[in-house]
């Protein structure tokens, strides 16, 4: 049974997806979470769960959310943690394997918490078109009591080779007064194609503002 699942989606994300770039997208398919193979683990509630196909092979990535959870051995009761996952998987032959997990958190929080993917912002690309698939992960974390930044990172992987943009966003604390926005990006960013930075640096600006009540 494992065996054919594995060759089925292998087959069907091959189909879809080898046929489907687009202006440096690639086409994903939704998975049936409800009936994920065995070799498939992870923490927390589904947010993405998607399947496709590159020159290296099928691949699955799923994101996840705890939400916000009782701190164990906290300072106070009204401590909490939120954690957020995400995991890449590639399907080779009848088996499945990780080949990276992202994983940050907070933690002890006594105050507003915010562990979370950013809406709408999870992508598969292939900008320089070499058919090996670029997987964008973009998310805000938090502890404050205050009307302050979440801290912001863009984490990419092309393959096993990661790329991270850091910072803060931005928040609005008057009319004309805003708090926030700047960033940093890493060697790999820096060295690599230009598009990949290009495509981070808009990915950025366009989810800059922090939402309230997300």
């Amino acid at each position: 049974m494992r065996k054919i699942y594995h060759a089925g989606l292998y087959l069907l994300t091959l189909l879809c997806s080898l046929s489907a770039y687009s202006q440096g997208q690639v086409k994903m398919t939704n998975l049936d979470t409800s009936n994920l193979s065995k070799e498939i683990k992870f923490t927390g509630k589904i947010k993405t769960a998607v399947r496709w196909a590159d020159r290296s092979g099928a691949h699955i990535v799923i994101t996840t959310e705890t939400g916000e959870t009782k701190s164990e051995n906290a300072p106070s009761d009204d401590c909490r943690d939120a954690a957020l996952y995400a995991y890449h998987y590639i399907v080779h032959k009848d088996s499945t394997y990780l080949i990276w997990k992202v994983h940050d958190f907070i933690k002890a929080c006594p105050v507003d918490i915010e562990a979370n993917f950013i809406k709408n912002t999870f992508q598969v690309t292939d900008l320089n078109n070499d058919g090996v698939a670029e997987v964008w992960l973009m998310y805000k974390t938090a502890c404050h009591g205050d009307v302050s930044p979440c801290d912001m990172k863009i984490i990419m992987y092309q393959g096993q080779q990661k790329y991270a943009m850091r910072g803060q966003n931005k928040v609005q604390i008057s009319e004309k007064e805003f708090y926030g926005g700047d960033y940093k990006y890493d060697k790999a960013f820096a060295d690599g194609p230009e598009e990949f930075l290009e495509f981070a640096k808009k990915l950025w600006n366009k989810n800059i503002m922090q939402t309230w009540g997300e």
